[in-house]
Order: C-alpha cells, then structure tokens, then sequence
C-alpha cells in the first residue's frame, strides 16, 4: 500500500515555501544585519553538524540563501543520505554577508528538521536490518510539509507509506462502524476504489478473520502486543500482509519485527524526530 518513493519536490512550490519562512523570519528586514554588516561585504557561510547523522534538505536551505542572494555561489555540498560524524561540512556557500545572515535561521530550521528526520528513520531501518521488515512512516506530518517529511524519511534508509488520503484505502475502526462491518466496508470500498491498494484496521482475532474473508490485502494490527502479534502472523499465514502500529519505539522496534510481521509503522519517525544540531560559521570575504 502507499507509494516507494516520492518525485522531487515542485520547484515553484519550494521556493513558495521558503518565501513564507522568510517572510515570518525575516519580515520588514533583518534590523540587525542592516545596523552592523555593510551593504556590499561578502562572506562564506559554512553549516557544520555538531552531532553525528543523516543528512537531508540542503536544496531547500540553498533555495533560502538564494532567495535573497541569487548570485548565492555554492562551494562546497555534502553527500544527502549517507550517514556523517560530527564536524562534518554539510553546506559551504558565499554571497552578500546581509543576505546570509538573514537566511541562517530559516535555511537551518529546514535542513535539522529534514535531516532530523532522516537520521531517526536511518535508525529504525538499521534496528530491523536483516528481519525482512520494513519500517513505515505515516500521515503524522507536520502540515504543508509532507512530502519534504517523506523525501527525508526515504533517504534516511525507511519507506514511505500512503502519501495521503487520496492513494489507498485504509480502513479503519471509525469507518467500520460507519459502515456497519468490516465485510460492508471492504465491499463498498472495492466498489469505489477497485484499483488500489485496500488495507484493514483489526484489532483482535475475531475481526482478522472477517477482513480476510472479505478479501483484504493487507492488516493493520492495531496496539497489539508481542504475543498477540506473533499468533496473528501464524493465524495469517501468509495469507496477507501484516503492518504492526500503535507505540513502537525504537527500544521495541526490533522486538516487534521479529514475531514476523512484514511492515511497522512509526509516526515518531516525523511527528517526533529531533532536529539534528548544526551550527552556521560566517567567514568575511576581502
């Protein structure tokens, strides 16, 4: 279910988004550049990482410098979704020393945000690694930066899920009991989206086996613990794909993939990932 991979982002819609984190940052102007950098100074700008990860979003912290410097000349680019220690150089860059400045806060925000994210999904892919599961991300995004969110959450080693409501059908208890059952809810479903992906929400043996007689693909098993998720992969038996959800951490992560399950998803991996700390160095240019 959901899509493996997201196309780059719209140019028009990246700069529009950096336009408004500018302007709520930047506003009437930065009154302090402006005080005490003169007009026509230049300066290199180096973002260093000062703690060890993944690396993700230097096209949207550039299209911030070069909003307001479009002569903006980049020197030096880190590799994006490699794993890098602290000290590392991830973004060198020189133009107008007004310009950088007033585009630091905005270009660092994205760029620990995004790879933030990354490193966090670089660990959970690494907390499965060799169980044949795959870590999801989910809907739990920050609003109007989804598909960033997602980019990030690929390039850290993880996989992407449904882009949103619009590309499969996931069912779940709130539309069940909408639609009365899980069987009424997979056959309307059918007959309103034959062609994608159908996913049920099931949350205890009783309603695994009405999804699967309905013809579901794919189970949701909702907060269920390790035991519980262990006897749905027997009671399953291959007969459809099994996505673990509710709580995961990375400390359970790996606990979890190993009853079986051929998916996990974790919302933390967006909703909860913390920034990676860089810092910006400016260096006058003669």
């Amino acid at each position: 279910m959901g899509v493996t991979g997201l196309e780059p982002a719209d140019e028009r819609d990246l700069r529009e988004l950096v336009a408004r984190a500018l302007a709520e940052d930047v506003g009437s102007g930065d009154v302090t550049s402006e005080a005490t950098v003169p007009a026509g100074a230049r300066a290199r700008a180096s973002i260093v990482q000062k703690e060890a990860g993944v690396i993700y979003g230097v096209a949207v912290a550039l299209a911030a410098f070069r909003a307001l410097d479009p002569q903006l000349v980049v020197e030096r680019s880190g590799e994006e979704g490699a794993w890098h220690e602290s000290g590392s150089v991830v973004l060198a860059v020189a133009g107008n020393a007004r310009a950088l400045l007033a585009a630091e806060r905005t270009a660092l925000n994205f760029l620990g945000r995004l790879s933030g994210i990354a490193t966090l999904s670089a660990r959970a892919a690494e907390a499965v690694a060799g169980t044949g599961t795959r870590v999801l991300d989910t809907r739990k995004t920050t609003p109007g930066l989804r598909a960033l969110e997602k980019r990030a959450v690929a390039a850290g080693g993880a996989t992407n899920n449904r882009q949103g409501l619009f590309d499969a059908v996931l069912i779940k208890e709130n539309h069940i009991a909408a639609a009365g059952s899980i069987t009424a809810a997979v056959s309307a479903a059918r007959s309103h989206a034959p062609t994608l992906a159908l996913e049920v929400e099931v949350r205890d043996e009783a309603e695994i086996d009405e999804a699967l007689a309905a013809g579901a693909q794919r189970l949701l098993l909702d907060n269920m613990n390790i035991e519980q998720l262990r006897s749905a992969v027997a009671r399953v038996a291959g007969r459809a794909a099994l996505q673990a959800s509710g709580g995961v951490t990375l400390e359970t992560l790996r606990a979890v993939a190993a009853t079986g399950v051929d998916f996990v998803s974790m919302g933390s991996l967006t909703h909860s990932a913390p920034a990676l700390d860089l810092s910006l160095s400016l260096e006058p240019l003669r």
